[in-house]
């Protein structure tokens, strides 16, 4: 992908850029299979899952910086200066097109952008998704309420300059540490969650809740994780780490029992509420979706039954030895493990050796990066 920032030396975030994508996806796989071969000799492997080489990314988050006459869209430079790239090429079209009305905002409503080195400012971060319907969930990350009512006031302008845009948010991030956002989420919109279709399922998605950055592959990851299940023919089912639900909802099935396990209390809502729609509707299986807001490993822990199996699809630091464990004891018959780390997949695949992979999928989630997503069904031996 030919890149105006990375010829310029202004960004060099997509480090493999140069590399053609046939060659950058054929080493991620040979890297991929370098690290699992050994714990998986007899495994299968599916062909690699391709991405668009541009276009991709329906996810952007965007570091403001500048002034409040002429903000920076984009990261920040060696001195924490901002460098814009409102054109970046990762986005689509629907995507970038929100960048300078969201610059031209900024001015509008006066928001001071947040400067790095002097600690100064209140505007750090844009947050803005994309759903495949055309749909925008945009979150302007601050230091404070400080512009809460400008925020308000001046919102009617950017729905009428961005139509699509459903879901408007002010996080609230007081600290000066490198996150992307705060615990405090004000809604200043009536729709609370951004309607998300993936293959005929549709998730709402909050403010704060996770999904994947490349909404074409990972649809093909939830039809791969639907077809293992389905293999597998389970009568129950856990979906450990389930955010708002993808996974879950993509592996009913009349006469399976499935409940979806996730800390986050906005997550499980929006959950249930995709669950009752299908439900509504007649799919197969939702009347007998449950979705709790609960640890994982502490859930897990305190159940007297144990499911035939189990979905999960935890953070880079992957399950740890409490959950992996738990899953070695566990009886379960198949394990379905979607992991972003294939190194903490690879840690955690030792501590479960009465498991043996079947099948194993590398999801091209990250092209110009070394990043990748890997899927595996583990069955007990």
């Amino acid at each position: 992908m030919q890149c105006d920032y990375w010829d310029a030396g202004v960004c060099r975030s997509c480090s493999l850029i140069e590399t053609p994508y046939p060659v950058q996806l054929a080493r991620k796989q040979a890297d991929v299979e370098a690290l699992l071969a050994p714990l998986a000799p007899t495994a299968r492997w599916l062909p690699p899952v391709a991405s668009a080489e541009s276009g991709f990314r329906t996810k952007a988050k965007m570091v403001v910086a500048g002034t409040v006459d002429a903000p920076t869209v984009g990261i920040l430079d060696a001195e924490g200066r901002g460098t814009d790239l409102r054109r970046c090429g990762l986005y689509p079209p629907a995507l970038s097109a929100t960048f300078p009305i969201l610059a031209e905002f900024i001015t509008r409503a006066s928001l001071e952008p947040y400067a790095v080195p002097e600690r100064r400012g209140e505007l750090k971060h844009i947050l803005v998704t994309l759903a495949p319907s055309g749909g925008l969930l945009v979150r302007f990350v601050m230091r404070s309420t400080e512009a809460l009512s400008r925020l308000r006031k001046h919102l009617p302008w950017l729905i009428e300059r961005l139509p699509a845009l459903e879901v408007a948010t002010l996080n609230v991030l007081p600290e000066h540490k490198a996150v992307t956002e705060g615990d405090r989420e004000i809604v200043l919109t009536p729709a609370q969650t951004l309607p998300m279709t993936v293959n005929d399922v549709t998730l709402h998605l909050g403010p704060r809740s996770f999904f994947q950055t490349n909404t074409a592959v990972a649809s093909v990851l939830y039809r791969q994780v639907a077809e293992w299940v389905d293999a597998a023919a389970p009568a129950s089912l856990w979906d450990l780490y389930c955010g708002v639900g993808g996974l879950a909802l993509h592996c009913l099935a009349a006469g399976r029992a499935v409940t979806g396990i996730e800390i986050s209390d906005a997550a499980i809502d929006a959950a249930r509420r995709s669950a009752a729609e299908m439900a509504d509707a007649g799919v197969g299986g939702a009347d007998a979706v449950t979705f709790l807001a609960a640890d994982a490993v502490a859930w897990a822990g305190t159940q007297a039954e144990r499911p035939d199996a189990v979905v999960v699809n935890p953070p880079r630091r992957g399950l740890g030895p409490d959950l992996a464990g738990w899953l070695e004891n566990s009886g379960a018959r198949t394990v379905v493990y979607s992991s972003c780390n294939p190194v903490s997949l690879a840690r955690d695949l030792e501590a479960m050796p009465s498991y043996t992979a079947r099948e194993i999928r590398l999801f091209d989630m990250f092209p110009h990066t070394g990043h990748g997503e890997v899927g595996v069904v583990l069955d007990r031996g």
